[in-house]
Formats: structure tokens, sequence, C-alpha cells
């Protein structure tokens, strides 16, 4: 039997800027949503879900490796099985976040998936190597903006809309 609708929120985190951004999505998102680490989602997730949340750090003008190594290991078990799903990005900039939010966008369009809500680049603005290396910590109004959106979302897989 398949699994009911429902978002799936994949996310790495090495300073606890987008660990905390995806559990305010998923506090919004409520009921029906999965949240995994990179490391622990695999091909049977993705297919398994209608809507994706993607949240990951900008490292070196990229997105992490690990999130990278998500993709890069179920890329190709899932091309041609998801197309027309939604999908949304958070990225945790240390300067602008373009570069990992175009990479981001460059995979999942192999994938065919729609993107249903603007990127939100939030910029810590960590430019020396203490700073980078710093645990982060998010504030208020962006914790509201990440439950805003996994609400926005997870209202839509509910609805149908995705």
């Amino acid at each position: 039997m398949a699994s009911p609708p429902h978002l799936l929120i994949v996310w790495h985190s090495r300073t606890g800027a987008s660990a905390a951004m995806a559990r305010a999505a998923l506090a919004g998102a409520g009921e029906g949503t999965r949240l995994l680490r990179a490391d622990e989602a695999g091909a049977d997730d993705l297919l398994a879900a209608s809507a994706y949340l993607f949240v990951c750090p900008e490292n070196l003008a990229t997105m992490s490796g690990l999130m990278k190594e998500f993709f890069d290991r179920t890329y190709y078990d899932v091309l041609g099985r998801i197309e027309g799903r939604a999908y949304a990005s958070i990225i945790a900039a240390g300067s602008d976040g373009e570069g990992a939010q175009r990479q981001l966008d460059r995979i999942v369009t192999g994938w065919r998936l729609r993107r249903v809500a603007e990127p939100m680049i939030v910029n810590f603005a960590a430019q020396t190597p203490a700073a980078i290396a710093a645990p982060k910590q998010v504030s208020e109004a962006v914790r509201q903006s990440c439950h805003d959106l996994g609400e926005s979302l997870g209202e839509g897989v509910r609805m149908g809309l995705f």
C-alpha cells in the first residue's frame, strides 16, 4: 500500500543554522511531514514524498558536501520517477548563498521538479575562520519565516496541490 502524500524535509548542517531552520519548517509543516538528515535520506524517501524542502549550508560557494552526496547517491534511482513534484529550498549562507542555490536548482532541474516558493537564503555573514566554524544563532524572525514556509508546503500537500 502506498504511503499517504507527505512533505519530505532533507537537511544537512555543520554549525546548527540549517538544522534549526529545518526544525522550524517541520514545526510549521505539521502532521504528515518527514524530517531526514541528508545522510539518512534515500531514493525510497524521495519516491514516497509528494513535495520536498531542501535545507543546507553554503560551503565554499556551493552546497555542503554531504547534501551534494545525497543528490549524487539518489539522483539516478529517482530520475524520471518524481517529475513535476513540488520543492523549495533554504540555504544558510556565509556570504551570498547564490552558488549553493544555483547548484541545487541545477540538480533538481534534471529531476524536473517544480519550484513552488522563492529560494530562502539566510546570510549569516560569517567571513572569518572563527565565525565560519562557530555555532550559528538563528533569529526568531528567520525561524518564523522557515515555519511559514513549512506551513505553506505542508498545507499544499494536505490540500492535494502538491
